[in-house]
């Protein structure tokens, strides 16, 4: 399987913050049937190596698995030892970046500004995660995609819901982190999976 299909144009990357590693694999698993395709667990869940791990056994294969909250090259060389694949960051950390790649993952590191969007490609980033997409606003993304090379992935996270990812889409985010709109710790499983179901649908509606 190419995963590198699921990187594709209005991707999803589900944030699973606060999940426990004894229900992280059927979370995944409801997930994946609703239609998402990647998927990371914040560093500040409980037990979160241990989350992603299980992730990875289960459904590694077919997901692209991996971390959030990674602000550290410990982080990084932890999440490669779990099996992860993808390294999301609040902040642009050219070190983390650099190591990142060094390991053979995709990084994805938070930026609020253009100068902060070229010293990650200049890292060696895979995408930018602009955060919070909602405190930064959609008129960033469409400026500096003016200037930023052309095939590089924006990914919007914060504020972003069914409500409004249409007009994110328009403004040229290539894709999304979302947490809460999707998954929050209690939920029941038939829950996560009608609100996967219903941002896939906003996602392609005309």
């Amino acid at each position: 399987m190419n995963k590198s299909e699921f990187l594709k144009p209005t991707s999803i990357v589900a944030i699973i913050r606060g999940v426990k590693p004894e229900e992280a694999v059927e979370v995944a698993q409801t997930m994946y049937e609703a239609g998402i395709r990647i998927i990371e667990v914040p560093l500040n869940s409980p037990d979160p190596f241990n989350s992603i791990n299980k992730i990875v056994d289960a459904l590694g294969d077919k997901m692209i698995v991996g971390a959030g909250t990674v602000i550290t090259k410990e982080d990084v060389s932890k999440l490669k030892n779990a099996g992860g694949e993808i390294v999301v960051s609040p902040n642009m950390n050219p070190e983390v970046i650099s190591y990142t790649k060094e390991l053979g993952m995709l990084s994805y590191p938070g930026v609020m500004t253009v100068s902060e969007c070229f010293a990650a490609i200049e890292a060696g980033a895979d995408g930018l995660k602009v955060f919070p997409a909602d405190v930064v606003g959609m008129g960033f993304i469409k400026a500096s995609k003016v200037v930023l090379p052309k095939k590089l992935p924006m990914l919007a996270v914060g504020g972003v819901n069914e409500d409004n990812i249409q007009e994110w889409i328009k403004c040229g985010a290539d894709g999304f982190g979302l947490g809460s709109s999707i998954y929050k710790p209690g939920m029941t499983l038939s829950e996560i999976q009608r609100k996967c179901k219903v941002i896939l649908k906003s996602i392609s509606a005309d």
